[in-house]
């Protein structure tokens, strides 16, 4: 039987190992028809500690690894997925290293 994959939104990532990932989806009211939307939290296993809050993940059914958590984190979704941007060190660094050069 293939194992669920789910998207969502890291909403904590203060447990070690452990992030957890808001889920929505639309249903539509079974008599008035209106599309709502509904939320679930799982508790997510990151072995690296990488991910944290506000981004978009994709996590993976698995088997129980403790009380709460049943689900392991894939990888990133989308933008978060890039490389993260330069801190504010690394920038200056290399612009000492530039202006070195130039003289």
């Amino acid at each position: 039987m293939p194992k669920r994959i789910l998207t969502g939104t890291v909403v904590s990532d203060k447990g070690d190992k452990t992030v957890v990932v808001n889920v929505e989806r639309k249903v539509k009211h079974p008599l008035y028809g209106k599309i709502m939307r509904r939320s679930k939290k799982y508790h997510a296993h990151d072995e690296k500690n990488e991910m944290s809050t506000g981004e978009t993940v994709r996590i993976e059914e698995t088997k129980p690894i403790s009380k709460l958590k049943t689900w392991k984190v894939l990888d990133r979704v989308g933008a978060a997925a890039a490389p993260a941007t330069p801190k504010v060190a690394e920038i200056t660094a290399e612009d000492e290293g530039e202006v070195k050069a130039e003289s």
